[in-house]
């Protein structure tokens, strides 16, 4: 059945509202952009980086079948499949896991107590419009990306090894800015003592470990029952 929208409009849509947020975002004069690291000790920011270029590579992606309807060469088809593989791969490691972490341990730091991310004195730099863009939207988006187009995962370990270096390289660079300035990227960190910072890390690395297996069964759940109900007429039990 078609579609009400073709998914190559809802994933160019979603990549030019990932670049409105992101000028609008660059664009504000706030302090935090003029010291040590800039936007990118935040991992909102860094986020937003990963969905506009993996939503990037997508509809590079749909431009290049589309252009490549009809043509036999195998150079070509070599090239596709190599973009198929790093969109697959991107979804897989950085967009999803990284994506829903962040929606999901903003607002739950937010809701209990706003000042530890998100102190009030933002409001006053950034609008509402703004700050769901960068910690709501993101969530429904890679949603709809799930849901539209079947990703072939890499294999666990491969994939798990991939999003802890991810983690782990963050906690390093936060260390690091923390280092260089005396000050800690989140309010949070500074009322924490480092046994608490650490079991923190670790909780939370292991927490983005979770998303990527719970990304990996919506994947699956999404695409290989209907699939096998479709080849067999009956679901295949595994």
């Amino acid at each position: 059945k078609m579609a009400l929208i073709p998914s190559q409009v809802l994933r160019l849509a979603i990549l030019l509202s990932y670049f409105s947020i992101l000028c609008n975002y660059k664009a504000i004069d706030m302090p935090a952009h003029q010291t040590y690291g800039g936007s990118w000790k935040f991992l909102t920011f860094i986020d937003l980086v990963i969905q506009a270029v993996f939503f990037g590579v997508c509809v590079l992606t749909d431009l290049s079948s589309l252009l490549m309807k009809g043509s036999e060469s195998q150079e070509q088809e070599r090239q596709l499949k190599k973009l198929i593989s790093l969109r697959d791969w991107m979804m897989a490691v950085l967009a999803f896991p990284v994506g829903v972490f962040v929606v999901t341990m903003f607002w739950t730091l937010y809701l209990y107590d706003r000042d530890l991310v998100y102190p009030r004195l933002l409001d006053n730099f950034i609008p509402q419009w703004l700050n769901h863009g960068m910690h709501t939207t993101v969530l429904p988006f890679i949603l709809i990306e799930m849901r539209t187009t079947h990703h072939r995962y890499p294999s666990r370990l491969c994939g798990l090894v991939a999003v802890c270096s991810f983690a782990i390289g963050y906690v390093l660079w936060m260390c690091w800015v923390h280092h260089v300035t005396g000050v800690w990227v989140y309010p949070l960190l500074d009322r924490i003592g480092p046994i608490a910072k650490i079991i923190f890390f670790t909780l939370l690395t292991a927490l983005i470990n979770v998303y990527y297996i719970l990304g990996e069964i919506l994947n699956s759940y999404i695409w290989d029952a209907p699939k096998c109900v479709q080849e067999t007429g009956k679901p295949k039990l595994d």
